[in-house]
């Protein structure tokens, strides 16, 4: 990578800070341009896991108030989130890149229907939403959901978040808020352990890693700061066009297996 490279990682990853901050899929920003500078498309995506992960702490620590009374929870649901987010990055790096490239297509697209199902998803879990406050402790069931999701975020992480409240909601009967701080809490656990795990490996591009991660913390930032002024639905919408695009160009560029 050379220093425009760099420059355009940067932006990727600023545009990713911000999205994630206000909408979510800042993956379907970063990873297409790390490939389209040239990474390969295991690197490309451990490369943006690391760089996007400390992103997360800042969306955790902004609702760790609603937190205050889960701790049963978050003692069953953050291993089980961790677990999985390693199991699915030994996934990758043990899968290489001969099995993941040609399912880059495919893992953008779900990526996507997951991005675009978001808000659905939030008005469905607002409608069957317990008290303010209700409480119910975290089972086997909950843990091994939210670990199967982890799985995938792990391996690629475009979308997990949605995944994750996902899992949330069909296993706990609780309020929006704690559920969606919750769910901020186990993603966090998620990607970290994934990009933990990553840093010990030979696939991640350091120089673009520390450009990408400051330029996301402070597109993070700027989406706090913008929060009520640019709707995310716009940005939700704009990001799953970008990444069908990547998705329908990956397949026509490497082709789709048969």
């Amino acid at each position: 990578m050379h220093g425009t490279d760099f420059l355009l990682a940067g932006i990727a990853a600023l545009a990713a800070g911000l999205v994630n901050a206000l909408a979510g899929g800042g993956t379907l920003l970063t990873f297409p341009v790390l490939v389209a500078l040239g990474l390969p498309a295991v690197a490309a995506n451990v490369t943006s896991t690391v760089a996007l992960s400390p992103g997360y702490l800042g969306a955790a620590f902004a609702q760790s108030r609603a937190l205050d009374d889960q701790r049963q929870r978050l003692r069953i649901l953050l291993p089980a989130g961790a677990l999985g987010g390693l199991a699915g990055g030994v996934l990758l790096l043990g899968s290489g890149e001969r099995l993941f490239r040609p399912l880059v297509p495919f893992l953008l697209l779900i990526a996507v229907g997951l991005l675009a199902a978001q808000e659905p998803l939030r008005r469905l879990v607002a409608r069957r939403a317990g008290s303010p406050g209700r409480a119910g402790n975290a089972g086997p069931g909950a843990a091994l959901l939210i670990g199967l999701a982890a799985i995938y975020g792990g391996y690629f992480g475009a979308g997990v978040s949605v995944v994750v409240l996902a899992a949330l909601a069909l296993t706990l009967d609780d309020s929006f808020v704690r559920l969606n701080a919750l769910k901020q809490a186990i993603a966090l656990a998620v990607n970290l352990a994934a990009a933990i795990f990553f840093v010990f490996s030979n696939e991640v591009v350091w120089p673009a890693a520390v450009v990408m991660a400051g330029a996301a913390l402070l597109g993070g930032a700027l989406g706090g700061r913008l929060a009520g002024v640019i709707p995310p639905a716009v940005l939700r919408w704009s990001v799953v066009a970008c990444g069908t695009a990547a998705a329908v160009i990956y397949a026509a560029r490497d082709g789709v297996p048969r």
